[in-house]
């Protein structure tokens, strides 16, 4: 008796006209495996200026310095041991200095909100920075963040927002001790705090777009190279007026410079709308390196 005959199996019509058969787009997301997750990842990404999802990164960050609370503390001291060593031991044979309404203050006074811009600079650089290329290089982290929902829009936000946050501890631990020792000389000193806020914003968007294109940690001496100089000659302990006039120029258009003199204005009662050209400075600079850091990991994660 012979077996029955086989029969090639017929290809699947296409379906009527007016149809189409299903994609990698008809997948649901919770039962598509990884390797096509990543696939499908450009669609759901882009370059915006993120939304939830940069909170749940914020909310990360945060669970995870629960642990290692004491390295998230440890830069709260260095700007506090240059105004001890510096502004109050210096200070003393220095003596009174010229500040930025002409009347002459105490040298530990023109320093110290010198160094309150300076720890919010630092503290959002640093996480801006080396943290941000070691997530992006080595950890794989902004792969795995962009294999959900999350858009590297939301990755820039909520990076920049946590580097935001750790330079306000800085600046808000340094703000208490300039109220203790009696450093402030207005009533607009409160608002010292939101600009030192707003130069970690500054700070931290063109600290994150400016890792995005570093390809090894060699390149971090450029970021050194940068602020560095900056601490050390925007006005941060002698006046403006000791450089030539070519040099002022140079220092006018330093972001620290802007930081220092918004708070210099805010502390020593020389609050005016002057200072709104520093605030714009600063509120751009962070926005420019926002949108920059989004494209950026667009393009380094997307492609």
């Amino acid at each position: 008796m012979s077996s029955p005959p086989t029969r090639s199996p017929t290809p699947r019509s296409p379906g009527p006209p007016g149809t189409r058969t299903p994609g990698l787009a008809d997948i649901p997301l919770r039962i598509m495996p990884l390797p096509l997750l990543r696939a499908r990842a450009p669609r759901l990404g882009g370059a915006g200026l993120g939304g939830r999802g940069s909170v749940h990164l914020i909310e990360r960050h945060a669970r995870a310095y629960r642990h290692s609370w004491v390295v998230l503390v440890s830069g709260i001291f260095e700007p506090l041991f240059y105004l001890l060593s510096i502004g109050v031991g210096i200070g003393a044979l220095v003596g009174k200095v010229s500040g930025p309404a002409g009347h002459l203050v105490g040298f530990t006074s023109f320093v110290a909100p010198a160094l309150l811009a300076t720890s919010a600079m630092n503290g959002a650089v640093f996480d801006s920075t080396f943290n941000v290329f070691f997530r992006l290089k080595y950890a794989k982290f902004y792969d795995a963040a962009l294999a959900t929902p999350m858009r590297s829009g939301d990755i820039a936000l909520g990076e920049i927002g946590w580097a935001l946050i750790r330079g306000g501890l800085y600046a808000a631990a340094f703000m208490v001790v300039v109220l203790a020792m009696g450093l402030a000389h207005s009533a607009w000193a409160v608002a010292a705090l939101p600009a030192a806020l707003l130069i970690g914003f500054a700070f931290a968007g063109a600290g994150m777009a400016a890792t995005t294109f570093m390809r090894s940690w060699q390149h971090f001496e450029f970021v050194t190279l940068a602020t560095l100089p900056m601490f050390l000659f925007s006005t941060t302990f002698y006046p403006l007026s000791v450089y030539p006039r070519p040099i002022q120029i140079v220092v006018e258009c330093t972001p620290l410079y802007q930081g220092v003199s918004l708070i210099r204005g805010l502390t020593l009662g020389a609050a005016g709308p002057g200072l709104l050209w520093y605030a714009a400075y600063l509120a751009l600079m962070g926005l420019a390196g926002l949108y920059v850091a989004g494209r950026r990991i667009s393009r380094l994660l997307l492609r």
